[in-house]
């Protein structure tokens, strides 16, 4: 009955609250308001007839047990207000099989897709991959197998750039391989800076992977005569094969949904580009930035339905990391 009264009773006082005192509109500051008030009903109602203790405990666990239901509710908004707003554009079948060229802003949903910023986006995070997992794989063999101060300094390094700004990257790039090095933009530069934010995820990730192998396999693998690196190539990678797929798919999650570094690596076209070291390479991200940055209605619902595709990767990739996870543990 507790929860009961403070349901109706927050749901009844936020809506006097909202509509006739508050300065305040739209449905998230209801529910930000309706559960400030929810808390302090539930905790005022369980004060009536339970001790101090018990009524700590119970707010604290209405908040703990709230806080996955706001991410939920969070995530769940941004996607559905972004396929909903994306749909005029994302029920034409030209939408993935056509690119922009010739195409105006203003013109129907019949004409243009993002066909060219698909493949942008698979062949620069692709590249991005074949560089950075190498690196990742082999720093982290580096930390948890070799180990020593050098193996801490490394750690360090690899966990400050876990936390380094996207367009730090970007500009990076932009300096060593474009003002200093005269190359031009394209997709090789922006798989270059998508390899620098997703080498540290990798790293990070396959580090943990690897100190999760028992140290029975490796001292079993000595006792028998190998060496290091046979013990490493032959039972600690194999063994730890599932999370390394794992910490590669967060590494391809991170560089899908990077936007910042290619506005100043890839440049943006509007047409087909296979080639990754000529001429500038669309890609989702960018193709949403442009879109959004016209103005026109239309293109603003394209970019609606581009980041609705991008989100459907991003959130698949987790997925599968999720899984390969599950099954590992499973194992």
């Amino acid at each position: 009955m507790t929860l009961v009264g403070a349901l109706l009773g927050s749901t009844a006082t936020t809506w006097l609250l909202y509509t006739q005192i508050l300065p305040f509109s739209g449905a998230v500051g209801f529910v930000v308001v309706w559960y400030a008030v929810f808390v302090a009903f539930y905790a005022a109602l369980t004060a009536l007839t339970q001790p101090r203790r018990i009524v700590i405990d119970r707010v604290v666990a209405a908040i703990v047990m709230a806080a996955p239901a706001l991410v939920g509710l969070a995530l769940l908004s941004t996607v559905v207000t972004t396929v909903w707003k994306g749909m005029p554009a994302l029920t034409h079948l030209n939408f993935f099989t056509d690119d922009m060229a010739g195409v105006k802003a203003d013109d129907p949903f019949t004409k243009g897709g993002i066909a060219h910023a698909i493949l942008g986006t698979v062949i620069e995070v692709c590249i991005a991959v074949v560089i950075a997992m190498p690196l990742g794989l082999a720093t982290a063999i580096y930390i948890s197998e070799v180990g020593g101060k050098g193996a801490a300094l490394v750690r360090t390094v690899v966990e400050a750039m876990t936390a380094l700004p996207s367009i730090v990257a970007g500009l990076f790039i932009y300096t060593v391989w474009i003002v200093n090095l005269g190359m031009e933009t394209s997709g090789l530069a922006a798989s270059l800076a998508l390899a620098v934010m997703a080498l540290p995820i990798m790293a990070r990730a396959s580090e943990v992977v690897l100190r999760v192998v028992p140290n029975g396999l490796r001292e079993a693998s000595y006792a028998l005569g190998a060496g290091r690196w046979q013990t490493v190539w032959k039972v600690v990678l194999p063994t730890a094969r599932p999370g390394l797929a794992t910490a590669l798919i967060l590494g391809v999650a991170r560089a899908v949904g990077e936007t910042s570094p290619l506005l100043l690596t890839s440049g943006a076209s509007t047409f087909f580009n296979a080639d990754p070291t000529h001429n500038p390479m669309n890609s989702l991200p960018l193709f949403v930035y442009a879109a959004v940055s016209t103005g026109s209605p239309q293109m603003e619902d394209r970019a609606y339905a581009g980041a609705a595709v991008l989100l459907a990767v991003v959130l698949s990739l987790f997925l599968l990391a999720r899984l390969a996870a599950r099954g590992r543990k499973n194992r």
